[in-house]
């Protein structure tokens, strides 16, 4: 699993931007999103967590691998 801290989430839409950002990536991929915290998790480990963080991003939500 790789975490992700996003920030901007406030609302249900915001989380299915997220997710669909995600699974525009890696459309197999669990996606777990913890709207209070600004954390999302994914599910499996992604290939290549920067393109997550790109797509997450580019959808208007600023986004970081959470490596804590």
């Amino acid at each position: 699993m790789a975490t992700f801290k996003v920030e901007k989430m406030s609302c249900g839409g915001c989380v299915m931007h997220v997710t669909k950002a995600i699974q525009s990536i890696d459309a197999g991929a669990d996606v777990k999103v913890d709207l209070a915290n600004g954390l999302v998790d994914v599910t499996p480990d992604p290939i290549n967590p920067q393109a997550i963080v790109l797509a997450i991003t580019q959808a208007g939500y600023p986004a970081q691998l959470n490596n804590s």
